[in-house]
């Protein structure tokens, strides 16, 4: 969004996996690292969608994993967080989930925000609360390619912020 300067999250899709009262935590979307994951969980690298590396999930606690699956039931080791999409706990047994999920994706930290900050963030137009889809979860789109398409099938002023350039001086 334009208001939104922080270059943490500047062109990127969060998903948003709690909001209370006490706060919101999210994942990054789209921001692949170079750690494989198979070096570091090799039990859960089969289940992995390409490409199959950690992506950073935020700036909070970088050295925590948080995984998403996708799975059209619920089974061991999930816990629902919209749709299809999981939660995973990744102490389970992986076998478990062996044609259980149709992929997952596991993030190295997370988003957060502390009561009211995402509301006032939201209020002074850094952010866009619009529908996420499984497939925004698992999307092979890095960055600014993902925030274009989250954005592209928005209607109305957000479709056509997809359209625009990323440094509004060069329109």
């Amino acid at each position: 969004m334009p208001a939104l300067t922080d270059p943490t999250f500047a062109g990127t899709v969060v998903y948003v996996l709690d909001h209370t009262e006490s706060g919101t935590l999210g994942v990054v979307l789209g921001r692949p690292s170079q750690v494989e994951i198979r070096d570091v969980l090799p039990g859960w690298c089969d289940l992995v969608v390409e490409p199959g590396v950690f992506h950073v999930g935020g700036p909070c606690e970088t050295d925590t994993a948080l995984c998403l699956a996708v799975a059209p039931g619920s089974g061991r080791g999930l816990r629902r967080v919209a749709g299809d999409v999981h939660l995973v706990d990744l102490d389970a047994d992986p076998e478990e989930l062996a044609g259980v999920v149709s992929g997952l994706r596991v993030f190295a930290g997370y988003a957060g925000w502390s009561s009211g900050q995402l509301a006032a963030e939201v209020a002074e137009g850094a952010w866009a609360c619009v529908p996420g889809t499984a497939e925004d979860v698992l999307s092979v789109l890095a960055g600014p390619e993902l925030w274009r398409r989250v954005m592209g099938r928005q209607t109305g002023r957000l479709a056509v912020l997809s359209t625009a350039p990323a440094d509004p001086s060069v329109n």
